[in-house]
């Protein structure tokens, strides 16, 4: 079986690998579909994070310490998840385990309470 480190891989090996295509159909995730019952400046935080995350994704490597400082923080913030009661924990470690393909993508996540 072939171990393959997440941070070793880039999303246009993924995108090759698995046949992943970008759906920019906002109809694809209703939950993402802008708010107009949000107030100014929380649609301009989400505006600033999605079109952030977009210039990242075009460059060649998309580094998991990036995303998280680019897209994952700035949304925790806004969704209160810093504040009490929430806490974060520590990072742990996850596979992704491929049956048909025998391997497994190794990775970490952070895990809140």
């Amino acid at each position: 079986m072939q171990v393959i480190a997440a941070n070793q891989i880039t999303l246009g090996a993924l995108k090759t690998r698995f046949g992943l295509i970008f759906e920019s159909d906002t109809a694809f995730f209703p939950e993402w579909q802008r708010h107009d019952d949000l107030p100014e400046p929380e649609r301009q935080t989400l505006d600033r994070v999605k079109s952030n995350f977009l210039t990242l994704l075009e460059r060649s490597v998309v580094l998991e310490n990036t995303v998280k400082m680019v897209v994952l923080s700035p949304l925790l913030d806004l969704a209160g998840f810093y504040a009490s009661p929430y806490s974060i924990e520590g990072e742990t470690g996850v596979d992704i385990e491929v049956p048909d393909r025998d391997e497994i993508i190794r990775g970490r996540m952070m895990s809140w309470s």
